[in-house]
């Protein structure tokens, strides 16, 4: 609402003056929003003075604006702070949850998220595409759109022969029983050391997957044990993550769909042979040619993902394709999105791109074994989360479940409050902090305002002077941004705006309560007080859900 009365404003001035001007946020201590005049007043070649008198006139009748005055070139308005804070708490209290949601736009977003390759442990670096996307799923929903989300495991590739040629060599069935991905892990990563002594092994994992490809019983039957296995235990990361998808469609999903892409793709008349492989030339588009077939007829990714694109299109019938994959793939989808448009197909394609977890500035591999699991840090977290209970508030009941929401919080908010683009160097104290502006911080906000709520009784008659006071009124301004907010993360694409958000509304709560008594005796004063910080615990929550925390009445 905040952002509509400075909106209605710069049109008017606009309608009638031809001239776009700009409304802040005022400066000055006795203003709300400031407007500067010199500009204005020197493309209309009128007196500044003049022109002021003008807009101040213009504005009589604008609603929420109490009053209006020219001070060091500005004209500053000031806005009738009791009936504009009276208007977002209400809508905020018959809404409830459903502030700043939008009704349904009969549109459809598909959502390819977290993606984890088979066989190999759930580490630090799969949490950004998992929590990013998941996070989105939730956004995309509340802005009206019906999301599906979709977990294209890496379920497919020579990755698989080496995994089984490893096992052949090395592996025995009680190893695999006992902690299978871990097993497997260490398998494949001994596999690449011994490949740099016997680089005959590399040909031996590819003749496995050839037999894989072709449908060899044993081979099969292997890498459906290894890729049920695998999927039980992210289900079990997913569960304490608290994300789900709508299925599971991996790589290994398409094999029989690629056929139909070549045909497609010859009918275009857009392949091309180079070398005995099959090519899309990309050269008027400033990018290397898209590789569909390898000179051995093997298809590639992107045949792979085309045939997966098709399917989506034809089975869900989105209207917008987001794929939450790191910036390294950034050439790979301008290159789905060209084929695809020069196939005729002209879809809504977005690569929702993020940086790498990096340790010691180095990108983590799983081939070198220098992979940090996401279990150990949810555990340290959920650990350090136990002790912080015991020491603050030892009496606490289900002190475990607490301590498991703190900690899989703070690992989630750590993510989701950075810029997506960037690359985030993983460091184990800094996400497991419980100091300074932390997932914790933006729970125990919340669980302060529910033990002030707790007992008390919001009357009918509010003191409405508590929201002249510039806290209760800054406050009031940000709850009014909250769909400004949630428009922001849907056009970006970036949960990381609703973080920012949280941290600045449970910042100014936190002072409004450090200055000023909420529970009084006055039964006016306290019916605006809480009034005013149930609303804050509403929209605090409801940001916390879209980004996948959980949110406590304890801690």
């Amino acid at each position: 609402m905040f952002l509509t009365i400075k909106n209605n404003i710069q049109n008017k001035i606009e309608a009638v003056y031809g001239i776009e001007t700009t409304v802040e946020a005022s400066k000055y201590a006795g203003s709300d929003l400031a407007m500067p005049l010199f500009n204005l007043a020197k493309k209309t070649s009128k007196p500044i003075m003049e022109l002021a008198s003008e807009i101040k006139l213009l504005l009589k009748e604008e609603p929420f604006i109490k009053e209006t005055f020219f001070e060091r070139g500005f004209l500053n308005i000031v806005l009738d702070r009791k009936t504009f804070a009276l208007q977002v708490l209400d809508e905020i209290e018959s809404t409830k949850d459903s502030y700043g949601s939008l009704p349904s736009n009969g549109k459809t977003v598909v959502i390819d998220y977290s993606s984890p390759n088979i066989a190999k442990s759930f580490s630090v670096g799969h949490l950004r595409s998992t929590v990013i996307g998941a996070s989105l799923y939730k956004i995309y929903e509340k802005m009206g759109y019906k999301a599906i989300g979709v977990n294209h495991l890496g379920d497919w590739g020579t990755q698989f022969g080496k995994m089984i040629v490893a096992y052949d060599k090395w592996g025995n069935e009680e190893g695999l029983l006992e902690r299978p991905i871990d097993y497997l892990q260490s398998l494949y990563v001994k596999f690449h050391e011994a490949s740099k002594e016997d680089p005959t092994l590399e040909d031996k994992a590819r003749e496995v997957f050839k037999q894989l490809e072709d449908g060899d019983q044993r081979v099969t039957k292997m890498w459906e044990k290894f890729r049920e296995q695998s999927l039980t235990e992210f289900k079990l990361m997913y569960e304490l993550l608290g994300v789900s998808f709508d299925n599971y469609q991996g790589e290994a999903f398409y094999n029989d769909k690629m056929d139909r892409i070549v045909m497609i793709l010859e009918d275009k008349k857009l392949l091309e042979e180079d070398d005995g492989a099959m090519i899309i030339r990309l050269d008027n588009f400033d990018m290397p040619p898209a590789l569909i077939k390898r000179t051995d007829g093997a298809t590639l990714y992107m045949t792979r993902d085309l045939a997966a694109l098709l399917y989506r299109h034809e089975n869900y019938h989105f209207d917008k394709m987001l794929y939450v994959v790191g910036n390294e793939q950034k050439l790979h989808f301008r290159q789905l999105k060209t084929v695809s448009d020069l196939m005729g197909y002209n879809f809504d394609i977005t690569h929702v791109n993020f940086g790498l977890v990096l340790m010691d500035g180095k990108k983590m591999t799983t081939r070198g074994g220098k992979v940090v699991r996401l279990y150990d840090v949810i555990e340290t977290a959920v650990e350090l989360a136990q002790e912080a209970i015991e020491q603050k508030n030892p009496n606490l009941k289900n002190k475990q479940e607490v301590a498991k929401a703190v900690g899989v919080g703070a690992v989630i908010f750590n993510d989701l409050k950075n810029d997506r683009n960037l690359d985030i160097d993983f460091d184990l104290e800094n996400m497991v902090s419980f100091e300074g502006f932390t997932g914790p911080y933006l729970q125990y906000s919340s669980v302060r305002i529910y033990s002030l709520l707790k007992g008390s009784q919001k009357g009918t008659k509010k003191n409405l002077d508590v929201y002249e006071d510039d806290l209760a009124f800054k406050l009031v301004v940000i709850l009014s941004q909250f769909s400004q907010t949630l428009d922001k993360a849907l056009t970006e694409n970036g949960p990381q705006h609703i973080s920012r958000y949280l941290l600045s509304l449970a910042q100014t709560f936190n002072q409004f309560y450090g200055a000023h008594r909420i529970i009084v005796e006055d039964a006016k004063t306290l019916s605006a007080n809480i009034h005013l910080i149930g609303a804050v615990r509403t929209v605090l929550n409801e940001g916390m859900r879209l980004l996948g925390m959980q949110v406590l009445n304890e801690m």
